[in-house]
């Protein structure tokens, strides 16, 4: 494994006309949801990990519930708290800055969400960045989890860009060479302080906060 690298900035910075985020971790807290169900942050992280694991490696989309519970399971916990996860589904936060940073961008450029759930827990964790997006693509609706290609030509389709125009904002580095291999340019979001696994090149910058974002990008320039 090798270890984050500090946050850097782009020179040059990236012309884009829309950006599309992660949305589970980019964008709202959701490690601190599945501790709570969990009980605890060791079980949490744990079985957290064991659902990133499955869920890359599923491609065609399945229940997502399914998914949840199979993981739990194979963290060793009761699969009631996959349970207890979806029913807290909309007490998940927003990070502190989601607020302001989208609304400075959303000012110049479009912007959605890529993320890895159901179409109904989507629109509900949407609800909870307390402002709107453009596009909202979930597995359901593209029939694949990422890093398969298709959510991120879902939503790239539904902008009407060409894909080296629009920003991909990772929460996940398994989003790294996911939103790159359809030809966006990358930035990592990496809030937890997560590990970059061996083979996935460095994105374009690696930020601890959406506050250093608009700084790597030049927002609908030619």
């Amino acid at each position: 494994m090798t270890s984050p690298s500090p946050s850097r900035p782009l020179a040059p910075r990236v012309a884009v006309d829309a950006i599309l985020f992660d949305l589970l971790t980019a964008l709202l807290d959701s490690w601190t949801l599945w501790n709570v169900a969990a009980g605890n942050a060791a079980d949490g992280r744990r079985w957290r990990q064991q659902y990133l694991e499955i869920t890359y490696a599923a491609g065609a989309y399945r229940p997502y519930d399914a998914l949840v519970t199979e993981s739990a399971s194979a963290a060793g916990l009761a699969p009631e708290v996959a349970r207890v996860l979806l029913d807290r589904w909309d007490q998940m936060e927003a990070w502190p800055e989601v607020g302001s940073v989208l609304g400075c961008l959303g000012a110049s450029v479009r912007l959605g969400v890529v993320t890895n759930c159901s179409n109904a827990l989507a629109e509900r964790a949407v609800r909870r960045l307390g402002c709107t997006v453009d596009v909202v693509v979930a597995a359901e609706r593209a029939g694949a989890y990422k890093p398969d290609p298709r959510p991120y030509r879902l939503a790239i389709a539904e902008l009407g860009l060409p894909p080296s125009r629009v920003l991909f904002v990772a929460g996940s580095p398994y989003d790294i060479p996911g939103a790159g291999g359809v030809g966006m340019p990358v930035v990592w979001h990496n809030r937890l302080r997560l590990t970059r696994p061996v083979g996935i090149d460095e994105p374009l910058a690696e930020i601890s906060t959406l506050e250093q974002l608009p700084l790597l990008v030049r927002l609908g320039d030619a």
